[in-house]
């Protein structure tokens, strides 16, 4: 398949960095066509301008010349993997922005009739698979008081702008800064267990 990989950590040195590369080299050693797309390498831009905004119902002129090379590479692609971690209960802002900036109607989304009171139609009905990968600096317990929005917003609103036929894959691995090198070791192997089988 072609499976485009989407990571969001500033720091290449990083544990989720080797997670994102585990997932990057599992992928294509298994013969998928990968493109590999790190945001902060390409210094990408997270903040929703004026114009976009004004234009966000607009299609197809909602898609922008800064926007394009983004939205053809999503809808080029048949899986998407996200490698990210996950800080103050939810995404990078840098991924965030993406999902605003990217995701627009037209793109991942169609507003039947119109507007902003139209019927939503998925429209990424070539994604036929989708992963997350994760990290929390959050135990378990401490992040299901908080409802755990990345894994609830991974399991449900992926899964509906998708519209795969199985919820999205969500590893995650909670309480990093305190899992001994062997647990951080080990979640690397899941991830590439479960990666090889995608």
């Amino acid at each position: 398949m072609r499976v485009h990989v989407i990571h969001a950590h500033p720091v290449e040195t990083s544990y989720n960095r080797t997670l994102f590369n585990t997932v990057v080299e599992t992928l294509t050693a298994n013969g998928h066509e990968v493109d590999a797309l790190n945001l902060y390498d390409e210094d990408f831009s997270a903040v929703l301008s004026r114009e976009e905004r004004l234009n966000y119902h607009e299609v197809p002129g909602n898609v922008t010349p800064a926007i394009k090379p983004y939205v053809d590479r999503l809808m080029a692609a048949e899986a998407l993997v996200f490698v990210h971690p996950v800080w103050n209960y939810g995404y990078p802002a840098i991924l965030k922005g993406y999902f605003d900036r990217v995701f627009l109607p037209g793109v991942s989304f169609i507003l039947e009739g119109g507007g902003d009171r139209g019927k939503l139609l998925p429209n990424l009905k070539h994604i036929k698979k989708v992963a997350f990968v994760t990290t929390y600096g959050g135990n378990r317990w401490r992040t299901m008081l908080m409802g755990d929005p990345p894994r609830r917003l991974a399991r449900r609103w992926a899964w509906v702008t998708f519209g795969t036929p199985t919820p999205p894959k969500y590893l995650a691995l909670y309480d990093m800064n305190n899992n001994s090198a062997a647990q951080l070791t080990g979640f690397i192997e899941k991830v590439r267990a479960e990666i090889g089988r995608f």
